[in-house]
């Protein structure tokens, strides 16, 4: 009961959190370079372990489903359901996922830092907002990078795929590929990339929360990371349900 608690009241912390930041997001100036210098630690720097879990789950999709629907004569239709299965849910989920274990625990580990070194305190005294210096950059770098991230997820899972198809149910890549062309549309890809555009601002909000709300010096960090890659997860797997139901109930 006092995780669950915990949880309410951190979720209540990341709404007031989100209200400062919007405000931030639109107040002079726009500082770039924060922003790239994040965009490079939360995007470039995470593009490997995205291709690579990307790769192996879509190659694990073909194999369950080629072996799968080949009792029922359905096989060749593997290419349509690995398709559908990546772009629609588990590209931008377990992009989302590892980003978030990697990116959210370090922005909590950063911001944990600063917060019991006190310089937190310090860019306040010298009259500079932080939500705006330090959690601004952070949030938007992941709105943006998630999307790339789950494209790129996208091309590779479904690649992964192909190969595992053309193994085992002995179609040409040619085959698989009007698969995918028909199977897909803009409202498949729709459901994706929307949703991953949500993941990102989760991801960072919420750990740069748990990091600004640190306490209890270097074990409290550590704490803090743990606590921001857990509730980071339970965010992203909650969210992806309700977006889509909203998603499949207006866009089918």
């Amino acid at each position: 009961m006092t995780g669950v608690r915990r949880l309410f009241s951190d979720a209540g912390g990341v709404a007031i959190l989100s209200v400062k930041l919007f405000k931030a997001f639109f107040r002079a100036p726009i500082e770039l370079s924060p922003l790239l210098y994040q965009l490079d630690h939360s995007g470039i720097r995470s593009w490997s372990i995205t291709a690579l879990t990307a790769v192996f789950t879509g190659m694990v999709l073909a194999l369950q489903f080629a072996t799968g629907l080949e009792k029922w004569g359905g096989d060749t239709y593997t290419g349509k359901l690995v398709a559908l299965g990546i772009v629609r849910e588990l590209g931008p989920t377990l992009t989302a996922l590892l980003v978030g274990g990697r990116v959210g625990s370090g922005f909590a580990a950063e911001l944990g830092s600063m917060v019991v070194n006190e310089q937190v305190d310090a860019i306040r005294a010298l009259g500079a907002d932080p939500i705006k210096k330090l959690v601004a950059p952070r949030v938007m770098a992941c709105i943006i990078a998630l999307p790339l991230l789950t494209m790129l997820a996208d091309i590779v899972g479904v690649l992964g795929g192909l190969l595992i198809t053309m193994r085992e149910v002995g179609v040409t890549a040619q085959f698989f590929y009007t698969q995918v062309v028909d199977t897909l549309g803009a409202v498949d890809l729709l459901h994706g990339l929307g949703k991953s555009v949500f993941f990102g601002y989760f991801i960072g909000v919420v750990g740069c929360f748990v990091g600004l709300n640190t306490s209890g010096g270097t074990e409290g960090v550590g704490q803090s990371t743990t606590l921001a890659v857990v509730n980071i997860s339970i965010t992203i797997l909650v969210s992806n349900y309700i977006l889509t139901t909203i998603f499949v109930a207006v866009y089918g």
